[in-house]
Parts: C-alpha cells; structure tokens; sequence
C-alpha cells in the first residue's frame, strides 16, 4: 500500500521567481506539446505569473517532498469574503504521478481552513488538470468560456492575441468548502 506523500508549503522567496516562472512554464508546456505539438510560446506568459505574483491576497509557496521542491502555489487569499482562488498549481516535470499534486492540494486546504469557496481555472485541453480537479479534489465545473461566453476579466496582452492555444476555451471550477455563518433569516 502506498502511503500519502508528506508535503510542505513553503514560502516562496523574492529572488526564487525566476526558477520558480520557468518551472510553472515547463510543467504547463506538456499539454499543449501533446495537443499542438511545440508552438515554441511560453505556454503561461510571464506577465500573467507575475500578475498572479502581485493579485489581492497573494501567497505564493515552493511545494516541498522530502526535502526537495516539487512544485508550487500561487494563492489569492480574500479573508473578506472566505472566497479564495488558486492561481496556480503545478508539479514539477519529472515528479507527476506519485500522489503530490492532491497532497499538496490537501495542504493548501488545511493552510486556509476559513476558505468557502475555492475558485480556479484551466484550459479545456488540459485534460489531466480536468480530472485532477474534478475527480481527485472535489470541484465542480461551474463555467465554461468560449468566444459565446468570454470571461470578462481576460485580456489578452501586447500582440492581441491568444495567451496560449486555444486560450479562448477554458473552464472555471469551484470547491464549496462550507456555508457561510452568523448569516440569520429575518
């Protein structure tokens, strides 16, 4: 029987990003590989990373396994309305497959006791992703965004176009922890 991997959140230092950019960039790049074959695009562009970096209630953590990073999280914490967000989440090339990915999605849940709703994102592509969220940490699908239905706050940089294949196609998820309390009825 295989036992559940202990992970640790660890804050992610100023003079960390940079590794920490490339290796969001790496992980994210296989699926599009897979789909498209090699655009040689930055898969997530940097601009987009750092906006996360910067967003309300920013944590940003170094996934850590044994003493090695793993991966990492970029959280968008918003203690006014327990309605949190995961900007980012990914495992490092090379570490995917041994159960990290939920152990760390476990962390953040015990990190933030107080979350609600926990909100996120991905491509439609991103089928691995899909499954992930759904099927392994218990969000449900509650958006689908198409050019029929955009999402109202993506805005595409400089060029005008697409951040990535098929960027225009994404689903948003959400997790509902628990009911909000001290609410009464009149």
């Amino acid at each position: 029987m295989q036992t559940k991997p202990q992970i640790t959140l660890v804050p992610l230092l100023d003079q960390e990003k940079e590794s920490f950019i490339r290796d969001v960039q790496a992980a994210f790049k296989i699926a599009v590989v897979k789909e498209w074959g090699d655009t040689g695009e930055e898969v997530i562009p940097r601009q987009d990373i750092e906006e996360a970096f910067h967003a309300q209630g920013a944590e940003s953590y170094h996934i850590v396994h044994e003493g090695r990073i793993v991966g990492g999280t970029v959280l968008a914490i918003h203690p006014e309305t327990n309605h949190n967000e995961l900007s980012l989440l990914f495992i490092k090339v090379g570490c995917h497959s041994k159960g990290l990915g939920f152990a760390a999605w476990q962390a953040i849940e015990k990190l933030h006791p107080e979350t609600e709703v926990w909100e996120t994102c991905t491509p439609y592509f991103e089928k691995r992703n899909i499954h992930f969220y759904v099927n392994k940490c218990g969000f449900h699908v509650v958006e689908f965004f198409n050019p029929s239905h955009p999402e109202p706050t993506f805005h595409h940089h400089e060029t005008g176009e697409q951040d990535i294949p098929g960027g225009d196609y994404f689903l948003r998820f959400e997790k509902k922890m628990k009911e909000r309390t001290g609410l009464q009825n009149c």
